[in-house]
């Protein structure tokens, strides 16, 4: 498994991952629907869109219905010869802080018929050694507490517990466990 940029060679597998009825946004099943949405509509647009570090694409829209505006970010496609899943980087210019709408700097998921093979562990390792050096000490991530895989993605890559917390309502609320990984530059 690598990671890849999105690029139109890549698209079919993508948009069939998204035809299978599998999300982008963990806590948004209806992301995949309005993905391909934007798919159709504009391809070449979706897959410039995937790098935007000066947030020019569409807002974000929550689980809650709230829409608020995109973060700079971009995304990498995990590819084993076909789609395997999407991991992502999001912050704000001027430091670590991140609006409350936004739980942490990167996400990760892996489609579930390619999950159990240390795809996103290896995935989280890859992209931070490729992270821009954008002046932050560390980066934050997130995930449910009922969730020990991701967790353990997390702490095998250096991540550090630094609160149980609940999230706003505005993002789906539950439990979550919040980690820092020291950025070394």
């Amino acid at each position: 498994m690598h990671l890849v940029t999105p690029a139109v060679e890549h698209l079919p597998s993508y948009i069939a991952a998204l035809e299978r009825g599998w999300s982008p946004d963990t806590r948004r099943p209806e992301a995949a629907p309005e993905e391909l949405e934007r798919i159709q509509a504009d391809p070449a647009r979706f897959l410039a869109e995937q790098d935007d570090m000066r947030a020019n694409g569409p807002p974000i829209h929550l689980p809650d219905g709230t829409e608020v505006p995109r973060l700079p970010g971009y995304r990498r496609w995990l590819w084993d010869g076909e789609f395997a899943g999407v991991i992502s980087f999001r912050w704000q210019p001027g430091g670590e802080t991140l609006p409350d709408y936004c739980l942490g700097h990167v996400g990760y998921t892996v489609v579930p018929w390619r999950q159990g093979r240390g795809y996103a562990t290896a995935a989280l390792r890859r992209f931070l050694a490729e992270m821009p050096a954008l002046g932050m000490k560390y980066i934050e991530l997130t995930c449910n507490t009922d969730n020990a895989a991701s967790r353990r993605v997390i702490e095998v890559n250096g991540g550090v517990l630094v609160e149980r917390f609940s999230p706003p309502h505005v993002v789906g609320g539950g439990d979550s466990y919040r980690f820092r990984i020291a950025l070394t530059r």
